[in-house]
């Protein structure tokens, strides 16, 4: 096999969140598949008024071992894209893979890519190329973006449909999302519920992430309190809220089930992760608009079923009945899910279908068809 020379661009240590993880991941199974892969991270991810959490920076752990993280870009300073430019086309990268999810971010990293394809080729992994929240230039900050591509990689084929309405490239490839790896090996769910302060005899649907409200937490809640599970069914929400926090509160202190719902209103760092997971007895989506999630492919990992919205990537990935449920985004349908779960005692036969079906989201698969796609862009 060829030795490529590829650099990420996209976030990673100290930066937090799901698309650091992913990249620190994909950086380490590169070099573990015998290239020299790096990240080109960023000095200035987004401007502090932009960024609605309490931090951009991870607070726990110490910088991933085994690779090479450049911190160089400033997304808001146009003169600091000509060096990064310079620095990458004087390094001389088979390729870079660009990761995009926000037209924010498609000036900057457009320009990059536009200074730099003389010299390599320039390939995107796209999260969205239709933003979840829309704003104005969403469209010309894109299109800038993915024009001055090569090719492109989408976790979901919603997502590869998309491009399309912005360029008619054909060098385009489906992979799904690969399982996080990084959160530390599966405890009991004694263990896990000892760290968290949890009672390990109550039985856990674990919402998990930042909260904003395209991922439908309100949904969760009504179709819980409308659901009849014993008092020993809990609704358990771990994240911090990228929204205005209130009308979540008002709707849990007036839920009939507010005593069998745990808020724990904070970002979760890295080493804490597995014991949300570990502790639950399903993973609950009910998201109103989704692409892919990295939510459920930490689910896979720890051998969670799960319910999912029958709405973009999620449905791709969960099969229903199977490894847990696809359900219309309707409050009644998403409860009598919740209902038949728990009476029906699914989680162990549900758990067991995860454990296999699990096996194709290896980052040996993602790899393949990342070297695939470059490969399909040459003399191109």
């Amino acid at each position: 096999m060829e030795k490529l020379k590829i650099f990420i661009i996209g976030p990673a240590y100290p930066l937090r969140g799901g698309p650091a993880e992913f990249n620190q991941n994909l950086c380490l199974e590169l070099v573990k598949a015998g290239h020299d892969a790096q990240i080109i991270s960023y000095s200035l991810q987004y401007p502090n008024f932009l960024f609605p959490g309490s931090s951009q920076f991870e607070k726990s752990g110490t910088a991933p071992l085994g690779i090479k993280i450049h911190t160089l870009i400033n997304t808001i300073n146009p003169f600091n894209w000509i060096k990064v430019a310079a620095f990458i086309k004087k390094q001389k990268p088979n390729f870079i893979l660009f990761r995009y999810w926000l037209p924010f971010f498609g000036p900057c990293l457009g320009t990059i890519g536009k200074l730099s394809k003389s010299k390599t080729k320039i390939l995107a992994l796209t999260d969205n190329v239709i933003p979840h929240e829309k704003r104005f230039g969403d469209k010309l900050f894109t299109k800038y973006f993915i024009n001055n591509c090569n090719g492109f990689i989408a976790m979901s084929k919603k997502v590869l449909s998309d491009i399309s309405l912005f360029n008619n490239s054909k060098q385009k490839t489906y992979s799904p999302h690969p399982m996080y790896e990084t959160y530390g090996s599966c405890v009991s769910k004694e263990e896990a519920c000892k760290q968290l302060e949890l009672n390990e005899n109550k039985k856990y649907i674990l919402f998990f992430g930042l909260i904003r409200h395209y991922k439908g937490l309100d949904i969760l809640i009504d179709a819980f309190n409308k659901s009849n599970v014993s008092e020993d069914i809990c609704l358990l929400i771990a994240g911090e809220f990228y929204e205005a926090k209130e009308n979540y509160l008002t709707q849990i202190q007036n839920s009939s089930k507010k005593n069998q719902i745990i808020l724990h209103d904070k970002f979760i760092p890295n080493d804490l992760v597995r014991y949300y997971f570990c502790a639950s007895s399903l993973v609950a989506q009910t998201y109103r608009d989704a692409t892919n999630s990295g939510v459920t492919m930490v689910g896979y990992y720890y051998n969670k079923p799960m319910l999912v919205t029958n709405v973009g990537g999620l449905k791709e990935i969960v099969p229903d009945n199977k490894c847990g449920f696809v359900v219309e985004n309707n409050i009644e349908k998403i409860s009598e899910k919740i209902n038949l779960y728990f009476q029906n005692n699914l989680e162990v036969d549900f758990t067991e279908n995860v454990k296999y079906e699990k096996k194709k989201y290896e980052w040996s698969t993602f790899i393949k068809n990342l070297i695939e796609l470059y490969n399909s862009t040459l003399n191109k």
